[in-house]
């Protein structure tokens, strides 16, 4: 997919093995969020860690919520940090070792060990946050700005097909062990080291060819690190009423993807729980959901350059509002697999979108720390919904179809605030930012 004519969608010094080194590392680091996140460890803490009490789910969310309010807030100050220092890429090493090592640490964990858990889930989730960020950060200098979108989707899609092969690997793993006789609590830790070895192996092609094109920018006069980062930040802040389209999009980015964050948290809980599958069916499910969830990711990466970024944002949204009803009235398994691939082609449609268009809306000399704000914005609402849901399904005794319901309403609000962006404003703040840069 990135061997098309790279000179119509990449920047003039950027070659097809960069673009594919950067990728590369969407691939590697969706294999964490498939199987700790979405499939194998968020079940197996709320059925073994958590001995399948009602508050386990509360608690699951609440963990992750602890981790989002750590990158909330470190992600501007790393991001500032990194635009003033150049040192993109060497961050995003540091939080990929971090990533890479409290993710195999969970290979630990087994039942009653509940503060171990929740421990080592709010290391590793702040560290592949963190990352997160960085890496998104290197999008407006390897793709043209009418091609931000395609580039993105590239990543995406062969992120979703990432996570596959790490689940898929763990799947053949727990099928295995099952018939062996094993169970979970003996096979779900090791699941753990092969996510960790997969995510060490895939994003090395990462660390030796992307490049880390900017340059350190003027120091501020009699200033530490530290003082120098805040005062960037705080001009940034200062200087937020220039650039009120990306404002606005931040707001419903964190709207909409509280809703994409619930069901990216819940969806094996939820499968398990209220449609009865097994650990071996969840994981297919979700197999197949990475299949159109790439699918999702490239073909509307394609799209929204041709037809733009709200507009794609907005057709993801509307499925979003169809999949959750779907899953809230499904009785039969037909019905909430039809609604499970609803969500994994909107979900790597409405990911990839978000992040092309801030990188349109973001200044030259200002990207990681945008990017920062982009990460906060994620992680906000991954606060924000799951623990709405948590707390939906703790007061009503374990209703997750209510608690499903009620997630609709976010991608609503965030269909209703992205009406009022406007891109050709947003991407015109974005090309007069000169003013913002005085921060002395």
């Amino acid at each position: 997919m990135i061997s098309q004519n790279k000179s119509k969608y990449l920047a003039a010094d950027v070659g097809q093995r960069e673009v594919w080194s950067w990728a590369m590392f969407d691939f590697a680091n969706s294999g964490y969020t498939t199987v700790v996140i979405t499939t194998i460890f968020n079940a197996y803490f709320v059925a073994v860690v958590a001995g399948n009490q009602d508050w386990g789910t509360f608690v699951w969310t609440l963990t992750l919520a602890i981790s989002y309010v750590l990158i909330i807030l470190t992600a501007p100050i790393l991001g500032a940090y990194a635009d003033a220092y150049a040192v993109k890429k060497r961050l995003l090493f540091l939080t990929t070792i971090g990533c890479i090592t409290f993710t195999a640490l969970l290979f630990f964990v087994g039942p009653g060990d509940f503060w171990l858990a929740i421990l080592l889930v709010i290391f590793a989730n702040f560290f592949f946050g963190s990352g997160e960020n960085l890496i998104a950060a290197f999008l407006p200098e390897l793709a043209k700005s009418r091609s931000i979108g395609k580039v993105s989707g590239w990543g995406w899609s062969l992120g979703y097909i990432g996570g596959m092969i790490s689940l898929g690997c763990s799947l053949a793993y727990v099928t295995w062990a099952q018939e062996q006789g094993q169970q979970s609590n003996e096979f779900v830790p090791v699941t753990m080291l092969i996510t960790a070895s997969l995510f060490a192996i895939s994003c090395t092609p990462t660390f030796l060819y992307l490049k880390e094109r900017a340059q350190p920018q003027p120091h501020l006069h009699n200033q530490s690190i530290l003082g120098e980062t805040f005062a960037r930040l705080i001009g940034t802040i200062k200087h937020v009423r220039d650039y009120r389209d990306l404002a606005r999009f931040l707001i419903c980015l964190v709207s909409y993807q509280a809703g994409i964050q619930t069901v990216i948290v819940i969806a094996a809980i939820y499968a398990q729980q209220v449609m009865g599958f097994s650990p071996g069916d969840t994981i297919l499910l979700v197999v197949l959901v990475n299949i159109t969830a790439a699918l999702g990711a490239f073909v509307f990466g394609n799209v929204q350059d041709k037809i733009g970024h709200i507009p794609t944002i907005a057709l993801t949204l509307i499925g979003w509002i169809i999949m959750v009803l779907l899953a809230w009235v499904a009785e039969e398994r037909s019905t909430f697999w039809l609604a499970a691939n609803i969500a994994g082609f909107c979900l790597g449609a409405s990911q990839s979108a978000g992040r092309a268009l801030v990188g349109y809306f973001t200044p030259a000399l200002r990207r990681a720390e945008f990017f920062g704000l982009w990460g906060l914005a994620v992680k906000l609402s991954s606060i924000l919904g799951p623990v709405t849901y948590g707390l939906v399904s703790w007061i009503s005794h374990g209703d997750h179809r209510l608690a499903m319901l009620i997630t609709s309403s976010y991608f609503i609000i965030g269909l209703l605030i992205l009406l009022g962006v406007d891109v050709r404003r947003g991407r015109q703040a974005a090309l007069r930012n000169k003013a913002i840069f005085n921060t002395a």
